[in-house]
């Protein structure tokens, strides 16, 4: 256990950042899922306009430290690719 003022503290802090993050991460997962459902109806229209929407969002989560770069590189090219072929 956390014996001194600022460990306690780090503690708190560590469990509201925890929380935060993963409601960012859990809207991020959301707007992507969008995106996949349209392109598994086959709307391509639908499957731009939920591309559009998800690309400011994966952005952000970059920007804000709760994704790596790479990886929402991988998975917004991956997503492209994939509404460009509908």
């Amino acid at each position: 256990m956390a014996n001194t003022p600022q460990a306690r503290k780090r503690i708190r802090r560590n469990d509201r950042r925890a929380e935060i993050n993963g409601n960012r991460l859990s809207r991020i997962r959301t707007f992507v899922k969008k995106v996949e459902s349209a392109l598994e109806g086959g709307d391509k229209t639908a499957a731009a306009e939920a591309l559009k929407a998800a690309q400011p969002e994966l952005a952000r989560g970059v920007a804000r430290g709760v994704m790596h770069k790479n990886t929402v590189a991988r998975k917004l090219s991956r997503l492209t690719k994939r509404v460009a072929s509908l």
